[in-house]
């Protein structure tokens, strides 16, 4: 739990970075998608440091590379979660209700459900994976 909280607190700090510079995109006029990939690299960017350096930093360090090596590789899996949602809601259910291609739509899609559904399968691979605990530290 207590991993869990921290995860969470980081991922509420790279949360705030994500929407700002998504809501900036795409009000500036950027395509939603090219938008949501800019703002997620540079929040997944924030969030390693703070898990690397706070949530796991009692882990012990195997390699710095390999590590954001493979957290970034995890992180091209919650950004192609998040995208899809986006996607599927902007440019499928967009061509049937056109509420779908509004802004707020796309944040909904984007912030709240691929948001939800990444976030859970980025735990998981970077506790189990990426951040793991090593034989001796069990």
């Amino acid at each position: 739990m207590h991993e869990l909280g921290k995860f969470g607190t980081v991922g509420i700090v790279a949360f705030g970075v994500d929407v700002t510079i998504f809501n900036v995109l795409l009000y500036g006029g950027v395509n939603n998608l090219l938008a949501a990939t800019v703002s997620m690299v540079v929040a997944a960017t924030v969030a390693f440091v703070g898990n690397r350096f706070w949530t796991w930093r009692d882990r012990e360090r195997t390699n710095l590379r390999r590590e954001y090596s493979l957290y970034f590789l995890f992180n091209v899996g919650g950004l192609v979660i998040a995208l899809v949602c986006l996607w599927f809601s902007h440019y499928v259910l967009g061509t049937v209700w056109p509420f779908f291609q509004t802004k707020l739509a796309d944040n909904i899609a984007k912030n709240v459900v691929g948001m939800a559904l990444g976030t859970a399968f980025r735990f998981w691979s970077y506790r189990q994976i990426v951040f793991r605990k090593t034989p001796a530290e069990s």
